[in-house]
């Protein structure tokens, strides 16, 4: 019955992608411009669009926004839009195709490396000296290294806005009705979860809040594993070589703090089944005054708890400090995108000086929409129409195929959601204290080979240690059958030996 549907499924993700490369890539020829004296350069593109969708009368070749890069940039553009669901799966068959796009987005970097490999994409260090001055002012060098090999560029990066996802949020009102603090050290965080989950903070008389609350593979631990100064699956520098922090005896120390409050009744007893709509719906019900959250949150499930109970106040906590005054969560890659050239592509310059616009003059108005319609200026903060916000969100598609590093418009973006939400000051916070992987080259052979069993291993074991399933002491075994089925030879790998 599985292969069945996976074949079904793979059948029609090859009929979908079939029929959108034949309307987009057999239309690619050139037109006139617009005094009907020069030809434009046709270009087809394949971008993600994340399942938006558009108003009636519109489609991904036929809106404002496409017209507007189009106007700008004198180019032909198609857009190919693959379904969201198997996308990753539909990018592999137009690259087997006989007929590839000028350029493809991808969101995996082992993807990537794999036709990097293959010698299926274009060097573009020439193409961007020439026809990307603002790639090369707004991506940082950090990110570059992700996306070379051998010297050579092959993709034009798009980078995450946001440093990292995970921030401490507390229950103002559950604090002072209790006398508490807001938490600053593990062993004050360990108070207030106890308190939390022992001494009625909602004040109805009953036994029904969680003191912490957790989530499915190790989700929502990243602040705790911070007090140490590492986190998961990352690589760290030790003695002038990168080794895994996961295998650290830091890691170790942070599983036993985490199961000492499983052991105490502290941590819902349902974390380990907890998916992200678990722990919303339990925190917009009341039942947990104290998370780690996303950095949107306080627009999602905090928002709905204030809804749901006016008594509630949640502000964001320091991050917990570790023994040796250490803080920190995790954070996120540089890069989030890969925008690619196949060297089947007759015009990969037109490429370079689309996302050229996109990512300087253009990018503006693709993230936040047209002036005077989705926004307006008032007393110098952007106010947004949420109505046609919402009715144009599918200019996302193209203002998030290639993000800049730290643009002010991204603040602009997050103020203008609402000044009460305070989405600028929480990332401010994730940013000063998230801890990148100093890992920046592109997957190793070995990270494909090996990295998803690794991965599913260590979420196996330290959940066993944290529910109590397993001592603490097994993290040293854990250790060695981490090293002997792939772990050694990653850790060469990625020091070059």
């Amino acid at each position: 019955m599985k292969v069945s549907i996976l074949v079904k499924r793979s059948v029609s993700i090859l009929v979908v992608t079939s029929m959108l490369l034949v309307s987009a890539c057999s239309s690619g020829t050139k037109k006139e411009g617009a005094e009907g004296k020069e030809e434009r350069q046709a270009i087809d593109i394949v971008l993600s669009n994340a399942g938006r969708k558009f108003p009636p009368g519109m489609d991904e070749n036929n809106n404002p926004y496409i017209d507007y890069i189009r106007e700008n940039t004198g180019l032909d553009i198609k857009l190919l839009t693959p379904p969201a669901d198997g996308y990753g799966d539909a990018l592999n068959v137009i690259m087997a195709s006989d007929d590839l796009p000028d350029m493809l987005l991808s969101y995996d970097a082992n993807w990537f490396e794999s036709y990097v490999r293959q010698k299926a994409l274009t060097p573009l260090n020439d193409l961007i000296d020439e026809y990307g001055p603002n790639l090369k002012k707004s991506i940082p060098e950090e990110a570059w290294k992700v996306v070379t090999v051998d010297g050579k560029i092959y993709a034009i990066p798009s980078l995450n806005p946001i440093p990292g996802n995970e921030i401490m949020f507390a229950r103002k009102d559950w604090l002072d009705r209790l006398g508490l603090k807001p938490p600053t050290t593990l062993e004050e965080y360990k108070e207030v979860i106890r308190a939390f989950a022992q001494d009625d903070p909602d004040g109805n008389g009953k036994d029904d809040t969680f003191g912490l609350i957790l989530q499915e593979n190790l989700g929502r631990v990243a602040p705790f594993i911070g007090a140490w100064g590492i986190q998961r699956g990352q690589w760290t520098e030790r003695d002038g070589q990168l080794v895994n922090s996961s295998t650290l005896p830091e890691m170790k120390e942070a599983l036993s703090y985490l199961a000492d409050l499983y052991k105490e009744k502290l941590i819902d007893p349902e974390w380990a089944l907890n998916k992200m709509a678990n722990v919303d719906e339990k925190v917009a019900s009341g039942k947990v005054g104290l998370f780690s959250g996303n950095w949107y949150d306080t627009r999602g499930p905090i928002l709905t708890n204030q809804k749901n109970d006016p008594n509630a106040e949640w502000i964001p906590l320091e991050y917990p400090t570790g023994p040796d005054g250490k803080q920190g969560t995790w954070g996120n890659s540089y890069v989030a995108g890969f925008n690619v050239i196949p060297v089947t592509s007759k015009h990969p310059e037109a490429v370079i000086k689309m996302l050229d616009f996109m990512i300087g003059d253009g990018y503006r108005t693709l993230m936040l929409g047209f002036e005077d319609e989705v926004w307006n200026m008032e007393d110098g903060k952007v106010v947004t129409n949420f109505d046609e916000h919402n009715k144009h969100i599918y200019r996302l598609t193209l203002g998030e195929a290639i993000v800049p590093f730290n643009s002010e418009v991204s603040r602009e973006r997050l103020d203008s959601l609402g000044m009460e939400f305070k989405l600028n000051e929480i990332v401010d916070k994730i940013n000063e204290v998230a801890i990148r992987n100093q890992y920046l080259g592109v997957p190793t052979p070995g990270m494909g080979k090996y990295g998803p069993k690794l991965s599913k291993m260590e979420v196996e074991a330290f959940t066993k240690i944290i529910i109590g399933q397993q001592p603490v002491d097994s993290f040293d075994q854990f250790v060695e059958d981490w090293k002997k089925n792939g772990g050694e030879e990653m850790t060469k790998e990625v020091n070059g030996q």
